[in-house]
């Protein structure tokens, strides 16, 4: 059996160029190609055309990436959704997770990479690239259900930085928010840092969404 597969990118070159590349993998076949997330809802409208894969394109207009992705995790959670850019985005990349995407890809990965991806997809739940901490994801895929990060003594206050840390508010900006200085704010970063053995803000943001540190 194919898993079923769903591009929805306005540039139509970009839209068929993904879809002719996935067409040459064993495992994945192109159910169709939509312009924006108001077309994607419109197919759903029939059972037919509701795919086992998203590939959604994060800018779009009528309906973009975080809309769409907005609407098929209240409407449908079961289709696996892979957000597409064309850039590197911390804020895009948490913020799609928020919204319920379990992948994320720039839009000039090699075939073999999106091939890679796809299965990983389907297999393990979720795909995310080097540069948005595979080692977080390591650990998150390997979380059992009892697993808690409260088993880690963080403070109440490293949880409400956690927080502000999840939003697009720089240091400075999320310092003010907690009525500190910066150095204080960098204290708690750099203590969770070396408490959870992450390196990045989005490592520490994304266990935390997960590990049920913070709500979203």
């Amino acid at each position: 059996m194919k898993y079923s597969i769903v591009v929805v990118d306005d540039h139509l070159l970009i839209a068929k160029a993904i879809a002719s590349i996935v067409e040459g993998f064993r495992d994945f076949h192109i159910l169709y190609e939509a312009e924006n997330g108001q077309a994607l809802i419109n197919q759903f409208k029939q059972r037919k055309n509701i795919p086992d894969i998203v590939l959604l394109d994060i800018s779009m207009p009528v309906m973009d990436g975080f809309e769409t992705a907005a609407w098929l995790q209240e409407n449908h959670p079961e289709v696996l959704v892979m957000a597409l850019s064309v850039q590197d985005d911390d804020n895009a990349l948490v913020k799609m997770i928020k919204l319920g995407a379990r992948g994320y890809l720039h839009k000039n990965i090699h075939p073999a990479d999106l091939e890679k991806a796809l299965y990983a997809l389907v297999n393990k739940g979720m795909y995310y690239p080097d540069w948005a901490t595979s080692k977080v994801f390591f650990k998150i895929a390997h979380m059992d259900e009892g697993d808690k990060a409260f088993d880690i003594k963080i403070s109440p206050r490293e949880i409400e930085f956690l927080q502000y840390a999840a939003s697009e508010l720089t240091y400075k900006e999320i310092a003010e928010k907690m009525f500190c200085s910066p150095r204080t704010v960098e204290s708690y970063r750099d203590s969770l840092f070396e408490k959870l053995d992450l390196k990045t803000r989005i490592g520490l943001v994304l266990y935390a969404i997960k590990s049920g540190l913070i709500k979203l």
